[in-house]
């Protein structure tokens, strides 16, 4: 049974420090360069859905159900069945939904813009109020928070929990401070924990009472379909429902995309909210645009069907990652656990695993890291301006690298962990 660093002496330290720098220079004289950066769907995944190229040809029927010729302008909400695909996904109304670009990032960036040029329902927009203030769950995506950043607003970090966000702060701010107008959300295998809100966290969010009239919550539903295990999945409120009953019907925007389902370059995006939300964002998005790609929604239709293909094409993406993360978590209960220097999440589903080190270790282990070869996501990333407060936190992407190369790429993680943390305990015993 391993015996926790702190509890072995300076000499014992000493010794696993010159065993693990032996071993870290050898990894080093290798030339490995692999890249964990970001949650990318690997090669083999992308494979999957190269059946999308086949659905057209030159003389395919680009009509869509009603009729509408889709190599043409027109449709702005999105064609019909496309509406019904991505409802299915987010689990609304197709009247609840309105289909965008590729990207849903995009769209949650032109939905804040929206707020902050023309305001939400008439009140101010938050370009002309004095202070403006956002919610942040901790650890989060590092994107909603550059979003936010480049606004200019007060970013608040709020403290995830096993169940999700710190609801009582989240209540406290939202139900007293009017400078506060919205919370990003990933509520489904959160990024980076994994953790999926509990059904009270839900039921909570649907019953705020914001002081602010033009607050909302920014719900972004990435991580729907994306399930590891066929028999472990899971499953969370519908928030647009939980909001509807308890009479706050406006109060929420949720987002949804084929991203990480087809091609993350060329998915189909959507935003689901209130009848009355839709509206005010289609008045304001008929000046932007006449249409987005519609073919590529028929494209994706085509393809799937429904929502049944969807779950099938989901299985095969769980096939290929799921044997990257237990390979991660393998390596990291053998290399680690008992030695009380991290501890990390092992999620059901999403992209990430998240490891905590000691505090104050996270940067210098992953700048080891990468001198040893292996790029990581920046610690720090998951806070708000990038500023991990005990400098702990760090994003583990498996899905991208082969089984091969993320069998080294953990190694020399848990490797680093090691000697980072003997670094810190060896300077707090010169001490």
């Amino acid at each position: 049974m391993a015996v926790p660093y702190s509890q072995l002496s300076k000499e014992e330290l000493l010794k696993l420090k010159e065993e693990y720098e032996h071993v870290l220079k050898y990894y080093k004289d290798r030339g490995i360069k692999l890249d964990m950066s970001r949650g990318k769907p690997s090669v083999e995944q992308l494979n999957l859905s190269m059946g999308m190229m086949d659905v057209f040809h030159s003389e395919s029927d680009l009509k869509c159900e009603d009729g509408t010729d889709c190599r043409n302008y027109g449709v702005l909400d999105g064609i019909p069945e496309a509406k019904r695909l991505l409802a299915e996904i987010a689990e609304v109304q197709p009247e609840e939904i309105m289909i965008f670009g590729n990207s849903s990032l995009n769209v949650m960036y032109d939905t804040m813009a929206r707020a902050y040029m023309y305001g939400i329902f008439g009140n101010e927009p938050w370009c002309r109020q004095e202070h403006v203030k956002f919610l942040c769950p901790v650890p989060g995506y590092d994107r909603h928070f550059t979003i936010t950043e480049s606004f200019g607003f007060e970013m608040i970090n709020i403290p995830m929990t096993p169940t999700g966000p710190d609801m009582d702060m989240v209540e406290e701010y939202v139900n007293n401070d009017p400078e506060v107008k919205g919370i990003w959300c990933v509520p489904k295998y959160s990024n980076p924990q994994g953790i999926s809100y509990s059904d009270e966290t839900v039921r909570r969010f649907a019953a705020l009472t914001p002081a602010a009239p033009d607050f909302r919550i920014f719900w972004d539903n990435a991580y729907s379909v994306h399930h590891l295990y066929e028999d472990k999945q899971d499953i969370i409120l519908e928030i647009l429902t939980e909001c509807k009953k308890a009479g706050h019907p406006d109060i929420v925007y949720k987002f949804t995309s084929t991203s990480k389902i087809t091609f993350p370059g060329s998915g189909v995006a959507a935003i689901a909210a209130s009848p009355k939300n839709i509206a005010e964002i289609r008045n304001f998005t008929r000046i932007q645009t006449i249409g987005h790609d519609k073919l590529n929604q028929l494209r994706h239709v085509r393809f799937f069907r429904d929502v049944y293909g969807i779950q099938a094409q989901m299985k095969r993406h769980a096939d290929i990652i799921r044997p990257k993360f237990e390979m991660v978590e393998n390596i990291l209960e053998r290399d680690l656990s008992g030695l009380e220097i991290g501890t990390w999440t092992k999620p059901l589903g999403g992209y990430f695993i998240s490891f905590d080190s000691l505090d104050g270790c996270a940067k210098a282990i992953v700048q080891m890291a990468k001198d040893t070869g292996v790029t990581m996501t920046p610690a720090g990333a998951t806070f708000p301006y990038g500023k991990d407060p005990h400098d702990s936190n760090i994003r583990i992407a498996p899905t991208y690298p082969t089984l091969t190369e993320l069998q080294t790429a953990a190694e020399i993680f848990t490797l680093c962990v090691r000697l980072v943390s003997l670094n810190k305990l060896l300077e707090e015993k010169a001490e």
